[in-house]
C-alpha cells in the first residue's frame, strides 16, 4: 500500500504543479527579495495548505464537490461547482498550461511570436491530452510512476545548478512585498488556482484509493491525508527552489513575467541546454495538469449532463484549444477577476467541511458564512476587473484586513454568527 500511496501522492503533485506554479514563485521571489521568506510562507499557505486541505475534504464526501457545495443549497451547489470545473478547465486553467508551455519551451527558438506556431503546437498539445484523458483509470499509473519522477529530476537539475552558479545577492524589496510580504505571498496563492483545481482534483484521488480496496471513510481520509503530504512537502520543495532562483535574478535585469526569469536562469546555469531542460520541465508539468483537468472536468460535466464522457473532454479540449489560441496575456486579464471572486468562497467551503460538526453542520451557518462571503469578494472581483465602484470603496475601506485584500474575511465570520443564531432560534 505504501507504494499505491507514493504513486498517487505524486500524480497528485503533478496535477497541481502547472503552469501557474511555474511562473509565479520566480515573480514572487524577483519582487520580494531579502523579505522572500516572508512572502513564500504566505504563498504556501494558499498555494499548497488550502490545496492540501481541499483534497482532503473531498475525502469526507461520497461524490465530489458539488456535495460540498450542496450544503448550502442544490441549486447553488450546481452553479458554483461548474464554474469551477469552467475556470479551471475549458475557460482558463487547461488555455493557460498550453500557453505558458508553448512561451517557455517552443518560443525560444523563434525569431519572433508566431501565431501559426502556436496553433499548430496548441493542435498537438491537445491531442495528446485528449488521447492520455480517454482512460481515467490508466492515469494514475501514468502519472504517478512515469511522469512525475522525470519531472522531479529535471526540476532537481535546475534548482542544484541555480544555488551552485547563482550567487547574486539579494535586494530590497519593492511594491506590496515592502510592507507586506506575507500578506502579499498570500494573495500570490490565489493565482496557482491549485485551492479550486483541488475540488476536483480530489475525486481523482479518492477514487484512484477505492480502486485500490479502500472504502471506509477513515481510511480514506488518512490515505488522501497521506498522498497530501507527499505532494505537499514535493510542492513546497519545488515552489522554494523557483521562488529562491526569482530572487537571485534581480541584478541580472527587468523581466515582464516568471517564464521569463525562468527562461534567463536557465540559459546562465546550463546554456542552450538549459533552455531544452526548462522546456521539458515546462511540457511536463502542464501537459499532466491539462490531462488532470479535462479528466476531472469530464467526469463532473458527464455526471451531471448524463452526456458520453468521451464527447464531453473531446468538448473540453476542443474549447480549451480555441481560448488558447488567444495568447497568454488576454488569458490572464480575464482569469484574475474570476479567481479573486471565487476563491474566497471556495476556502470557506474548505474551511466549513473541518469545523461541520462544531455546529451541527446546520445550513444556515453554511448559507450565512457563502452568502456574505460571495457578497464582498464579488466586490473585489468587479473591481478587478477594471469597474470603479467609489461609493462601495469607501465602506469597504473600513473593513479589517481590505488593504490585504481580504475584506471578505470579517464578513464571512460575521455571517457565520447569524447563521449559527438563526439555527438555534429555529430549534
Amino acid at each position: 500500500m505504501k507504494k499505491d500511496t507514493f504513486t498517487i501522492g505524486f500524480m497528485l503533485f503533478a496535477l497541481f504543479f502547472g503552469a501557474g506554479n511555474l511562473i509565479y514563485p520566480p515573480i514572487l521571489g524577483i519582487n520580494a527579495g531579502t523579505a522572500y521568506w516572508a512572502a513564500m510562507s504566505g504563498f504556501i499557505i494558499t498555494g499548497v495548505g488550502l490545496p492540501i486541505l481541499a483534497v482532503t475534504a473531498i475525502s469526507f464526501v461520497k461524490n465530489d464537490t458539488r456535495e460540498l457545495a450542496d450544503r448550502v443549497h442544490p441549486l447553488f451547489g450546481l452553479i458554483f461547482t461548474s464554474i469551477v470545473y469552467l475556470a479551471i478547465a475549458p475557460f482558463f486553467g487547461i488555455p493557460r498550461a498550453a500557453t505558458v508551455a508553448y512561451e517557455m519551451s517552443i518560443e525560444p527558438f523563434l525569431a519572433g511570436n508566431s501565431s501559426l506556431a502556436l496553433f499548430i503546437f496548441t493542435a498537438i498539445f491537445f491531442i495528446l491530452v485528449f488521447l492520455c484523458s480517454i482512460n481515467p483509470s490508466k492515469m494514475v499509473d501514468q502519472i504517478g510512476q512515469y511522469l512525475t519522477p522525470i519531472l522531479l529530476v529535471a526540476i532537481i537539475s535546475l534548482s542544484i545548478g541555480s544555488f551552485i552558479t547563482l550567487d547574486t545577492p539579494l535586494v530590497s524589496p519593492n511594491g506590496k512585498y515592502i510592507n507586506a510580504p506575507f500578506f502579499t505571498g498570500f494573495m500570490e496563492g490565489y493565482l496557482t488556482m491549485d485551492a479550486i483545481a483541488a475540488l476536483a482534483f480530489g475525486i481523482i484521488v479518492v477514487n484512484a484509493f477505492k480502486e485500490r480496496g479502500i472504502t471506509t471513510r477513515k481510511d480514506l481520509v488518512k490515505s488522501t491525508l497521506k498522498a497530501g503530504a507527499i505532494a505537499g512537502i514535493s510542492l513546497i520543495i519545488v515552489y522554494g527552489s523557483l521562488g529562491w532562483i526569482g530572487s537571485k535574478m534581480a541584478t541580472y535585469g527587468s523581466f515582464t513575467n516568471g517564464g521569463e526569469i525562468l527562461s534567463r536562469a536557465a540559459n546562465i546555469i546550463f546554456g542552450n541546454f538549459g533552455t531544452l531542460l526548462l522546456g521539458s520541465i515546462v511540457i511536463l508539468a502542464c501537459f499532466t495538469t491539462s490531462i488532470g483537468l479535462v479528466v476531472a472536468s469530464g467526469e463532473f460535466f458527464s455526471k451531471t449532463t448524463k452526456l458520453p464522457y468521451n464527447w464531453v473532454i473531446l468538448t473540453v479540449t476542443i474549447v480549451s484549444f480555441f481560448i488558447a489560441n488567444q495568447g497568454l496575456n488576454t488569458i490572464i486579464s480575464y482569469s484574475v477577476p474570476v479567481l479573486v471572486f471565487i476563491y474566497p468562497i471556495a476556502i470557506v467551503l474548505i474551511l466549513l467541511t473541518f469545523l461541520d460538526k462544531l455546529f451541527g453542520g446546520a445550513k444556515a451557518v453554511y448559507r450565512g458564512v457563502v452568502l456574505l462571503t460571495a457578497a464582498f469578494s464579488l466586490y473585489d472581483g468587479l473591481t478587478a476587473f477594471g469597474f470603479e465602484l467609489q461609493a462601495m470603496t469607501k465602506f469597504m475601506e473600513y473593513l479589517p484586513f481590505f488593504p490585504l485584500g481580504l475584506g471578505w474575511v470579517v464578513p464571512a465570520f460575521v455571517g457565520g454568527l447569524i447563521g449559527l443564531f438563526v439555527s438555534k432560534w429555529k430549534s
